[in-house]
This record gives C-alpha cells, sequence and structure tokens, in this order.
C-alpha cells in the first residue's frame, strides 16, 4: 500500500491515494483549479521502499483535489462559577475544507 505523509497548514497527515482528507479551511487562493500540489512531503511509502525526508523527500509531491467546504460538529463551551450566578454557554463550529487525494509522485 501506497502512502505519504505531508504537511500541510503546520500540521502533519498520513495520507493514501483515493482517501478523503478534511484538513482547516483553505482559501481560494490557496487552491489553483481546484487542486493543490504540496511539495511538503515528511515521508513516502511504497511496496518495495520507503523514503524519508531529512526534513523534506526530494522531488516528492502530492496532489490532492478539492471536493467541498463544510463546517465541523459543534462544540459547547460552558462556564460556571459557584457561588456567583455566572454561568456562561458558547457554541463554535470550525470551517474545514474536504480534499481528496489524486497522486502522490516520489
Amino acid at each position: 500500500m501506497k502512502y505519504a505523509v505531508i504537511k500541510l497548514l503546520g500540521k502533519q497527515y498520513r495520507v493514501s491515494e483515493g482517501e478523503k482528507l478534511v484538513v482547516d479551511r483553505l482559501s481560494q487562493d490557496e487552491l489553483t483549479k481546484n487542486q493543490l500540489v504540496t511539495d511538503q512531503v515528511l515521508l513516502v511509502r511504497t511496496e518495495t521502499e520507503t523514503k524519508v525526508g531529512a526534513p523534506l523527500v526530494a522531488g516528492a509531491t502530492v496532489t490532492l483535489k478539492f471536493v467541498d467546504d463544510q463546517r465541523g460538529e459543534k462544540i459547547d463551551i460552558r462556564q460556571y462559577k459557584a457561588k456567583s450566578r455566572f454561568r456562561r454557554h458558547i457554541g463554535h463550529r470550525q470551517e474545514q475544507t474536504v480534499l481528496e487525494v489524486a497522486q502522490i509522485a516520489a
């Protein structure tokens, strides 16, 4: 099974071809023709060999195809202070982008 470890938006992801990946929202400036080609590849694993970068694998790229923009699950934030009648309830939904791994080139 072929997979790679990439660095995207300050986080590391293990990806394989055909897999969908949910990341923090990407702007349209970062996407070119509804795809993103990253050369921030830290590791590439194929059936026969493993290439580990120091810190990046030379010449390796991963092509990601834009699928959808969405919002994540709602997170409830509750604060409470005893004996002072203080209660606060806040909700948050993270903006996300769904990407599909089109190709891993090593």
